[in-house]
């Protein structure tokens, strides 16, 4: 049996907050029957204001909803109330399912199946077209190339001609378009997002630092995208630390190959979720630490944050969908999956897709390290992947502080909070002055708090 979700956990799943209020109208055991649960799901019937109940069900492992009310949000309020009431003990269990809960766990088991021998298709005819493949991959290299070799150029003239006018809000706009015709997505959308660094009195500094990863990113690309022997010099290759590289100017004759594919995915070529798992594949124990919703260009991002409880390893599940459309709710904030994933390749691994779910797992408050430590592990990730921008941490033993809490601190020291996350008021309350457990997400800004446990472990969303 999955062990039950509190309420915290139940109304982070929920799309919006008028969802959250909806749900709470209708988690009484008044507006429900026929209602169980077993260990792979829950349902019930709610009365709604049609002379048919509308039917709802959760498959807990992954989880998954149905219901079939219209809404077009999801999970919708029916799903949600329905697992509220479970959360608070108000479903029993049953010794089956219900025949049609029954029928809609065998058609997603149906489906899966399917998908498997479907990629598997695919794979097979990607083999067969991969000389055509070939010749498209060598053009769009050039493209990136030159586009890259455009930027370059252009952010020298930035430097060398001043930041002072760099205040307007469109003057990327060009660039971002030729990058974009130049099939370089990824480095097109981190300038897109430049007009954000403009806001606040450090902006000169922060535009800078913008400036030279975007340097960093470009001299990489040239140099470890060139044949052996063939780097300029520019970058250093010596990856032991000794100063000895082995080729020209210290790049390497072979580059690292991890160094190269994380190049690439800041530049924009994907990697395709088949390749993905068919690579690297970790079994663990994975604590979800929480989540972050961010929109850009009217796209939401959704970040999940997990971390292996046997291997220590962080991970990241990233899920898009347009403003107004369902994001993955797959992953439960403050559960523990037994499941494998597999990583995206690079130097630095962490994103990653949920490969396959395992049994249940006991869930609580997953092990946490010291201050100094997750400084640690944060330096060493950013020595394989400079451009990172986010990293979990789970911190032990540390307390809101500081001038309106701006600080969470531990005995060797403290780390500051994002600036836009002003005073963490619902930590605060459960802290009441006492160490706590937290997961947080590092940003070159600031902690980012997700998670708390308090002293019963039960799960607190922040």
């Amino acid at each position: 049996m999955i062990e039950r979700w509190n309420r915290d956990q139940v109304l982070a799943l929920a799309p919006d907050a008028s969802s959250q209020k909806a749900a709470g109208t209708i988690s009484s055991p008044r507006k429900w029957s026929g209602t169980g649960v077993t260990a792979d799901a829950v349902w019930g019937e709610c009365a709604g204001s049609g002379s048919k109940p509308y039917r709802a069900c959760v498959d807990l492992s992954e989880p998954a909803y149905r219901c079939t009310c219209p809404s077009r949000k999801f999970p919708c309020k029916h799903a949600l109330g329905l697992l509220l009431l479970w959360s608070a003990d108000g479903v029993p269990v049953a010794e089956e399912v219900a025949d049609w809960v029954g029928e809609w766990l065998d058609g997603r088991r149906d489906r899966a199946a399917r998908a498997v021998e479907a990629g598997a298709t695919r794979a097979a005819r990607s083999a067969e077209a991969a000389p055509a493949d070939g010749r498209r991959a060598a053009l769009r290299e050039q493209r990136v190339s030159a586009g890259l070799s455009d930027l370059e150029r252009w952010l020298a003239d930035q430097v060398r001609q001043g930041l002072a006018g760099s205040r307007r809000h469109d003057q990327w706009d060009d660039l971002v378009k030729r990058l974009i015709d130049a099939q370089a997505p990824a480095v097109a959308g981190s300038l897109s997002r430049l007009p954000a660094v403009l806001d606040g009195d450090d902006w000169p500094a922060r535009l800078l630092s913008e400036y030279a990863l975007l340097h960093l990113l470009c001299v990489a690309h040239r140099n470890l995208a060139a044949p052996a022997g063939e780097g300029t010099g520019d970058v250093t290759g010596d990856v032991t630390g000794d100063g000895t590289g082995d080729g020209p100017g210290g790049v390497p004759e072979v580059a690292p190959t991890g160094l190269l594919e994380r190049v690439r995915d800041r530049v924009g070529f994907s990697v395709t979720k088949e390749e993905v798992l068919a690579g690297e594949v970790v079994r663990d124990l994975w604590d979800v630490l929480g989540r972050r919703d961010e929109e850009h260009d009217r796209l939401i991002a959704r970040r999940v944050w997990l971390r292996g409880r046997k291997t220590g390893r962080a991970a990241l599940v990233l899920s898009f969908a347009p403003v107004g459309q369902a994001l993955d709710a797959s992953l439960v904030t403050g559960t523990t999956m037994d499941a494998d994933l597999a990583f995206y390749p690079g130097s630095t691994p962490l994103r990653a897709v949920v490969a396959a779910r395992h049994d249940a797992a006991p869930a609580g408050p997953p092990p946490g390290q010291s201050i100094e430590r997750a400084l640690d592990e944060v330096a060493e990730a950013l020595a394989g992947d400079p451009w990172l921008d986010s990293w979990p941490l789970v911190l032990e033993g540390v307390t809101p502080a500081g001038s309106g809490s701006r600080l969470l601190a531990g005995p060797s020291g403290g780390l500051p909070l994002h600036p836009s996350t002003g005073t963490p008021w619902r930590l605060v309350a459960t802290s009441g002055g006492h160490p706590l457990t937290v997961a947080a997400e590092w940003t070159p800004r600031g902690l980012r708090p997700l998670t708390t446990w308090d002293e019963e472990g039960r799960v607190i969303a922040l």
